[in-house]
This record gives structure tokens, sequence and C-alpha cells, in this order.
């Protein structure tokens, strides 16, 4: 994941809402959600290239995602996969923050990361970038590719669509998912500087990323109510939406 908008304990019926949009490259192998038929009781997209994910969630509410973090040390290609720390709480029945206790030690082995944890237990975003577990409040939050407290003009724009979508009341996942599709490029002076150069934080800029090789792959959209979990997932090919998935699944605390 690049960009997650996140609205904890904000809306009168919906607990938990998230959406999110995934970049990558183009050609990388995926495929779009759908119950894992070696671990089903997850319901996730999945990286074919290496065997992960980057957003998850399960029937009894337990919900994973992984954003890379920019600015932290360049890929070397023989660290263990991120998308793998997701899998590895969905699929287990640790708390959060029993999990995040264990994973600590061996964070560093891992590219930069932030990783975004809920049970019933609360919401936590742990980054090791910084070594920090943070449990989030009640609110409004935005991560994208840097440290949690990060203000990046694409979280910020992605927050103020996100309070514009809660005024309305809805409980569909459809205008969160065009939300998401946001390409406002903001002024050269607002972008950060995460040393890529700046003509390509010019292209990574808006919330939704349209470039020649690399973009927004899917866009995802979770609805927790106190009985049902909405999963949507649009999926696009070289910026173009493609698919449309839906799930409704019944929780089970």
């Amino acid at each position: 994941m690049c960009l997650i908008l996140i609205a904890y304990g904000v809306h009168t019926d919906l607990p938990l809402v998230i959406a999110a949009n995934r970049d990558e490259f183009y050609d990388r192998p995926a495929e779009p959600a759908g119950f894992w038929p070696d671990e089903p009781r997850i319901l996730a997209g999945r990286d074919l290239k290496q065997g992960g994910t980057w957003l998850g969630v399960t029937r009894d509410g337990r919900f994973a995602a992984v954003t890379n973090i920019r600015r932290a040390q360049p890929p070397t290609g023989d660290r263990p996969s991120r998308g793998r720390i997701p899998v590895d709480f969905l699929s287990g029945d640790l708390p959060a923050q029993d999990f995040l206790a264990q994973l600590r030690p061996a964070a560093h082995d891992y590219d930069g990361f932030n990783l975004i944890l809920a049970d019933a237990d609360g919401l936590f975003v742990y980054s090791n970038g910084d070594d920090q577990v943070r449990a989030l409040v009640p609110g409004l939050h935005a991560i994208s590719n840097d440290l949690p407290s990060a203000v990046w003009p694409k979280t910020q724009r992605g927050l103020a669509l996100l309070s514009d979508w809660l005024e309305t009341a809805s409980r569909e996942p459809a205008p969160l998912l065009d939300l998401m599709m946001d390409e406002h490029r903001p002024p050269d002076t607002a972008l950060p500087d995460t040393g890529i150069g700046l003509s390509l934080e010019r292209v990574l800029a808006p919330m939704f990323i349209r470039s020649e090789k690399y973009g927004t792959r899917c866009t995802s959209a979770l609805l927790f109510g106190r009985d049902i979990i909405t999963f949507a997932e649009r999926g696009y090919r070289d910026g173009v939406a493609e698919t449309e998935l839906a799930f409704t699944l019944p929780r089970r605390d």
C-alpha cells in the first residue's frame, strides 16, 4: 500500500472505515482480492512474486496492511518480503500488541515499512523507520510512504476527502473507491524531499498515480460494521479501471 486513509470511531454505524491505494510497477504479477485456498481465513489480494499481501482482513475483524517507507534504507533485494508480515498476523491468533512485540526484534531485517493492525483490542501502527508502536486514537488518520507522523499533500488531501465522505452518512464503498482516484497535483513547493529527485516526486505526489511503468494498481475500501464487514476492491490496468469486486462478511467475533 502507498496511501491508507482511516476513520476510526468516527462514523456512527461503522467503527472503522479504511480506504487505500496500492501503487506498484504494472508488470509485477498479483491476484485480486479473494479468499486464499491455503489460508482460507484470509481475504486479501496476493503478490505473486513474493506470496504476501499489501492489505487483508478476516471474518473476526483482524485487519492488516503495510506501506513502504521511501526515506528508509534503500531496498537490497535480499531482505525478507514485507508482504509476509500482514499474512503472518492474519493467519494467526496473537493479539496485535503481542504480535508487534514479537516482530520488533527482527523488524530491521526488512526494508522500511509501516504496519497497520486492527483487532478486538484496537488499532495500531508500527514503523520500523523509528521503531515506534502507536495506538491510534479515534479520529481521522492518513499514512503514506513516510513515518506515520509525516504530513504530505496527498495525506492532507485524502483526509479532507474522507471527511467529506463521512458527512454524507454513506454506508456504501463505491464513493470511497471514487475519492481515492483523485489526481490533484500539489505545487512543487509543497512536495516532500525523499531523495528521489523533483521529477519523480511530482509523479508520486497525487493520491492516484499514473505513469508509464508504475502507478495505482488497485483501490480497497473496507467498512467495518458491528455485524458486517464490507470489502470492495477496484483494480486498474495502466491506470484504467478494469475490475470491481465486493465481499460482505458476517462478523465472527
